[in-house]
């Protein structure tokens, strides 16, 4: 009996951990990569307690690996950086469910764009 608490204890922790440190939005998602070349087109939600939430929304062409080439839409909470070069995670053909920042030397050859 002693034994299986413990037992039970470690894969409650080892659970507890993988739900706070694992970002289920990049599992399973296709990388793509873009530069910012245009500021992103403000939006504002007003919120049921009166106050003003602003998004920015961007439509630029993204790049796999392969050289692959897909448009997407995608937002994001500030305007983001020009020439900042981001890695999308793309989930159901166009639908990004996460991004980050990225140094150019690290994006693949046939994604590089000059």
């Amino acid at each position: 009996m002693k034994k299986f608490l413990i037992v039970v204890g470690i894969l409650f922790v080892l659970g507890v951990f993988a739900l706070t440190n694992i970002d289920f939005n990049r599992m399973n998602a296709n990388n793509y990569y873009l530069q910012i070349t245009e500021d992103g087109v403000p939006h504002e939600d007003k919120l049921d307690d009166g106050s003003v939430m602003t998004y920015y929304s961007y439509k630029l062409d993204a790049t796999n690996a392969d050289g692959e080439t897909i448009p997407l839409e995608f937002t994001a909470q500030k305007n983001l950086r020009k020439d900042a070069y981001l890695k999308m995670y793309v989930k159901n053909g166009n639908e990004v469910s996460s991004y980050d920042e990225v140094k150019f030397e690290n994006i693949p050859k046939k994604a590089q764009k000059n």
